[in-house]
């Protein structure tokens, strides 16, 4: 009989041994689970304190109902209205890029003189009719009312946002591709822009074919930069000039902060040559100093530029 009970004794605590090890499994697996979800738990914190700091744009807001512009808010209208504009703007440098990758930069340059000369006539006829004000000799009537400060303020106002625009775009390449890529997107977009700022500029002033250096000393003048920026031009001898760059905007909001000249070399040596190149093809240029080289006070960068006998 005692060894009986004794065998049953055993078997009941290796069951019970058995089951404690289950126990102890599934604490385990519990434990492991719990984990997770603090795991889970803390990415979902992480991602709501993103959206709190980075909201989604305007469209993922929108209504499920809202199947047609008729839907829209009076606010969402508005919001349209302005992405149409931006549409139209992109459009635009579309069919012009698309006319110089198939006809040439000559042709190109030709048909969008005539095609925005149209289009802006029929666009500004439009909104002159919905907005109530007149036109006159192409310029929007209430323009020729302001004052000249009002005017010369507007002018710099634009320019300005012209380099937001060109800083922006700088950045969002950088930021998310590194900056040899925002470098090299830069650089071969101001190939682009020199020689379509020389043509528009040109145009403006109605410059001859071959204007010499006294013009590209004029249309130097009129660029975007030259609202924004402090500059001047030393007379070198027959038909040589000096261009000095003396307050650049982005070099001395860097040296406000304490930072090193942006190297803009590499830009510069594409931006001066293929602007004078564009406004007189007899034009050279040479670069006489840009960051990162070393250069005085008096100014950030300066080119030479010259008509060889």
């Amino acid at each position: 009989m005692g060894t009986h009970y004794a065998l049953r004794i055993t078997h009941h605590a290796s069951r019970i041994t058995h089951h404690a090890s289950r126990i102890t499994h599934h604490a385990s697996r519990i434990t492991h689970h719990a984990s997770r979800i603090t795991h889970h738990a803390s990415r979902i914190t992480h991602h709501a304190l993103r959206i709190t700091h980075h909201p989604p744009e305007r469209n993922l807001k929108m209504s499920e109902k809202i199947e047609n512009m008729k839907d829209l808010s009076r606010e969402d209208t508005a919001r349209l209205i302005l992405d149409m504009f931006h549409r139209i703007i992109v459009h635009h440098t579309l069919w012009f890029t698309e006319v110089r990758h198939q006809m040439g930069m000559e042709k190109a340059l030709e048909m969008l003189k005539a095609s925005w000369d149209k289009s802006y006539g029929i666009q500004m006829k439009r909104l002159s009719k919905f907005f109530g004000f007149e036109m006159k000799d192409g310029i929007p009537e209430p323009m020729l009312r302001m004052s000249e400060e009002s005017l010369q303020e507007l002018l710099k106002t634009v320019a300005a946002n012209w380099l937001a625009n060109d800083g922006v775009w700088f950045q969002s390449v950088e930021f998310n591709h590194g900056m040899t890529d925002a470098k090299r997107c830069n650089d071969s977009c101001w190939a682009h822009f020199s020689p379509f700022e020389a043509w528009s500029v040109k145009n403006f002033l109605g410059l001859p074919e071959y204007p010499g250096i006294e013009g590209l000393k004029k249309a130097l003048n009129f660029r975007l930069y030259a609202t924004i920026n402090t500059q001047s031009v030393i007379d070198d001898g027959p038909d040589c000039i000096i261009f000095q760059m003396n307050e650049c905007r982005v070099q001395s909001a860097r040296k406000r902060k304490g930072l090193d000249d942006y190297p803009c070399k590499s830009v510069g040596v594409v931006e001066y040559p293929y602007f004078a190149r564009s406004i007189d093809k007899r034009i050279t240029t040479e670069c006489i100093g840009c960051p990162p080289d070393e250069h005085p006070e008096e100014w950030y960068c300066a080119w030479r530029f010259k008509i060889e006998e």
